[in-house]
């Protein structure tokens, strides 16, 4: 804190800041930032909820292009003094969006349920102590303090700093990382270039270093808040979100084209211009899949709910449809095939014997350091009760980065002063230039480096994972320290830790391949202890790719060799976006699942960004997924319970697309014989309710496991042949419908209208039974007693209707009891003839 006092009295700009926001380097106290709370609301990328959110969700259906055509049509038709069809057709309209409101609602409310459970804390200074509290309770005033891997929670203005470097390529593109200073000559001079240095905004990331700052704005006032406000889209499109839209493209041509078609041909015949327009309309608000949207939702919203509870946690709905897709996944050994339980097991000096020296030197290493502690350290400091510390200063620190690989800490001691320096051991052995000897320093030659080199190489393959410790005296006088600093080291030993591999690993790693998904290891380790490893896990030995073999090639050759290779090891981040991109490149759905700052860039290049609950900030907020438990069979139950989802999704589509396309091509051809109206608008928009309610239940159904055994890919042009090929043959049994009340029953008007409604409300809703499998239905796919039931109350309610008083309200008949036996033999040929042109369909397209 008195860094912080020394700084604010060296810069002016900042006393004004603390002036204007009425805090100090003391920070607020809990009771002040409450009162901010209120004043400036949470720290959230979003407007407040609307005070009557079901209302306006409601009253938003009706924007649809459709409903306000009907509506029109609602209007007409009460001015005209047909009132009970106008309240009829509206009570419909409300009850149909109505339910379409509320599961929307339902859903939304669900998913940021599921959200709130991956929590992203930060540091900030509340009544003089530091605490962790939730980012969306930041106010203006707060100081916050920030080290590697965090997320920048709000605009602020940085108060101290050391080697701080921020990503900000989510506002500027740049991907080179910003160096941010605090010292006291930025105020000299240019003022602009010394308020950008100074300057840290939400939504960019540190990449190295440490520092603290002052919150000047949250939420939707900062300048990520006012990119995202004026977006309309915050998320790209996805290939699942094109489908959609090339599908709903699809359907309206053809519905636009014959309901023009209907709405002419029965003009022509003199059933009236208002009548033939509302039935043209109704038609179309019927054979438009309006709870296309609704359906989807409510599979995914349900999906992620079941993979909630299998402790996969979906953040992005779209994402579990991508999951379902992936064939290949990447990521990390630690913490995937080994246990994530890492202990100190030896420490090492150069003759590869134990030397508390190592352990007291890396140890101060770990107690010093600021920021993000790795696990390794972690690890270290677990052994407190052999080391004494005491009369130990820090004087400064080196903050570790990717390059470097290796961190150091400045200490003092009885007026002695070091540098100690811990990392990966070829940065630490290109760095030596002597070695300790019973605290003698001799000449770091070959033979000694070659000696080293082989005791670390053998640790390595024999699982353990290592860093190399060095240190350096450094005169009192020094003021300031740098990576420059970190020269001429005197190699001291090695640290070598064991983290067990997974008992799972081996069953896990079989489950992903049954299922159609290959497994790379993209590792910062070295090749000898992730060799250990694979071989400990049963991963086929497929060829291995060094960073350094990768840095030397075009992103065309690694585009060539990536399919090959199962292992790259001594990877930076950017040789992980690379590999993930080159994959993708070459036709493959990725999946990476990561836990650290340095998988970000693969997390985000990935289809579908993975990482666990107790990762850093940065990686978890990246993420389209998070798992509650680093296990890879948690991960393979998630890819199971989205191709599942997704094969709802598809069961739905097939099916909705199929029976309104039939539907269509059957009015347009009754429109030219008929001399009637084929159904009133009414017995349309009731029939519509009744089908869309009975799929209501598709997101509970069984999905077939042949479905779930391979990766499936968006595919519209098979939606579109589904629909093309199966909804003519419902045509077939409208027509012969036509046929039988026309000859067979000698049907009036309302007859007709009636038999209709009935044989084409019983044939496209109980059809689902086909449609949602591949296999025999009921004999070797059981659908789920959901959907049974849903389909069962649609048919029990239309009967009602027809025979009972209702029927009036809609204009229907009774039915001649012989009806029913031939409907229920039309029903039975049905199923057949699907049956034998549904195993053609996938033979043909090899499903």
């Amino acid at each position: 804190m008195d860094s912080v006092v020394k700084i604010l009295n060296k810069t002016p700009r900042l006393k004004d800041i603390f002036t204007e926001l009425n805090s100090s380097i003391n920070g607020l106290s809990d009771k002040e930032a409450q009162e901010r709370l209120k004043e400036f609301g949470f720290n959230v990328l979003e407007k407040p909820k609307r005070r009557f959110e079901k209302f306006h969700l409601f009253f938003s259906k009706f924007k649809n292009p459709l409903i306000i055509l009907l509506l029109l049509g609602t209007i007409l038709s009460a001015f005209l003094g047909d009132l009970l069809t106008a309240f009829l057709i509206l009570f419909f309209i409300s009850l149909s969006l109505g339910l379409d409101s509320y599961q929307t609602f339902k859903s939304n409310r669900a998913i940021e349920k599921l959200k709130n459970r991956v929590k992203i804390t930060a540091t900030v200074l509340r009544d003089g102590e530091k605490k962790e509290i939730k980012i969306s309770e930041i106010v203006p005033g707060d100081i916050i303090f920030l080290s590697a891997g965090d997320i920048i929670p709000a605009d602020a203005y940085l108060i101290s700093s050391k080697d701080l470097f921020v990503n900000e390529s989510v506002l500027s593109g740049e991907s080179l990382p910003i160096f941010k200073e605090s010292e006291k000559n930025w105020f000299q001079n240019n003022k602009d270039n010394n308020e950008k240095a100074q300057m840290l905004f939400a939504g960019t990331t540190v990449v190295s270093g440490f520092g603290s700052a002052v919150v000047i704005r949250t939420g939707l006032k900062t300048n990520y808040g006012k990119i995202i406000e004026n977006l309309s889209e915050l998320e790209p499109e996805t290939e699942f979100d094109r489908g959609i839209k090339h599908l709903a493209i699809l359907i309206f041509r053809t519905v636009v084209f014959l309901t023009i078609f209907v709405f002419f041909i029965n003009s022509f015949l003199n059933h009236g211009v208002l009548n033939s327009f509302l039935f043209a309309i109704a038609l179309a608000v019927g054979m438009v899949p309006e709870l296309l949207p609704i359906i989807i939702t409510v599979t995914l919203a349900h999906g992620a709910t079941k993979m909630a509870e299998k402790k996969v946690i979906v953040k992005k709905l779209v994402a579990i449809q991508n999951l379902g897709n992936v064939d290949v996944f990447c990521t990390d050994k630690t913490g995937t095939l080994t246990e994530d339980k890492i202990k100190l097991e030896k420490y090492l000096d150069i003759r590869g014997k134990e030397n508390k020296k190592v352990l007291k030197y890396a140890y101060l290493n770990s107690f010093f350091q600021g920021g993000l502690k790795s696990p390794l350290s972690e690890a270290i400091l677990a052994h407190k009760e052999e080391i004494d510390i005491n009369g130990y200063e820090k004087i400064d620190e080196i903050p570790f980065d990717f390059s470097r690989k290796f961190l150091s800490v400045i200490v003092e001691k009885n007026q002695k002063r070091e540098s100690i320096s811990v990392g990966a051991p070829e940065s630490i052995f290109s760095r030596a230039t002597f070695y300790d000897f019973n605290g003698e320093r001799r000449l770091f030659n070959k033979e000694k480096r070659e000696k080293i080199q082989e005791i670390f190489k053998d640790l390595s393959a024999n699982g353990f994972r290592v860093l190399a410790a060095a240190y350096k005296e450094i005169s009192p006088r020094q003021k300031k320290f740098s990576k420059n600093d970190e020269t001429k080291l005197v190699f001291l030993g090695l640290t070598a830790f064991l983290d067990p591999p997974k008992l799972t690993a081996k069953s896990a790693l079989k489950e992903l391949e049954k299922n159609g998904i290959q497994f790379k290891i993209l590792t910062g380790d070295n090749e000898w202890v992730t060799e250990y490893i694979s071989r400990l896990a049963d991963i086929p030995q497929k060829k291995i790719l060094l960073g350094e073999q990768i840095e030397k090639m075009s992103d065309s050759q690694l585009k060539r060799v990536v399919n090959e290779v199962g292992i790259f090891c001594r990877v930076t981040p950017e040789q992980k976006e690379r590999i993930i991109l080159a994959l993708k490149h070459n036709k493959h759905v990725v999946g990476y699942l990561g836990d650290g700052i340095n998988d970000a860039l693969a997390m985000h290049a990935a289809d579908v960004g993975i990482s666990v609950d107790n990762a850093v900030d940065v990686a978890k907020e990246v993420a389209d997924i998070v798992l509650l438990e680093k296990d890879l069979n948690v991960l393979t139950n998630g890819v199971l319970e989205g191709r599942k989802t997704y094969g709802n999704v598809m069961k739905y589509l097939m099916m909705e697309t199929s029976s309104n396309f039939g539907n269509m091509f059957s009015v347009a051809g009754a429109s030219l014989i008929l001399p009637f109206l084929p159904m009133l608008p009414i017995q349309i928009i009731l029939n519509n309710f009744l089908y869309e309610f009975s799929q209501m239940a598709l997101p509970m159904d069984k999905v077939d496991e042949e479905w779930m055994k391979k990766p499936k890919k968006w595919n519209v042009n098979l939606i579109k042949y589904f629909m093309v090929i199966f909804g003519p043959v419902s045509s077939i049994f409208d027509f012969l419908t036509f046929f039988l009340l026309l000859t067979l029953f000698k049907a009036n008007i309302s007859l007709f209208q009636t038999g209709w409604f009935l044989e084409s409300l019983f044939t496209q809703t109980l059809i689902v039974f086909a449609i949602r499998t591949n296999k025999t239905p009921f004999w070797h796919s059981l659908p789920s007693r959901f959907l049974i039931l849903s389909v069962g109350f649609v048919l029990t309610l239309s009967l009602i209707i027809v025979f009972s008083p209702l029927r009036n309200l809609f204009g229907f008949s009774l039915m001649p009891f012989l009806y029913f036996f031939l409907l229920g033999i039309l029903i039975i040929a049905y199923f057949f003839l699907i049956e034998w042109v549904k195993k053609r369909f996938y033979q043909r397209f090899n499903l």
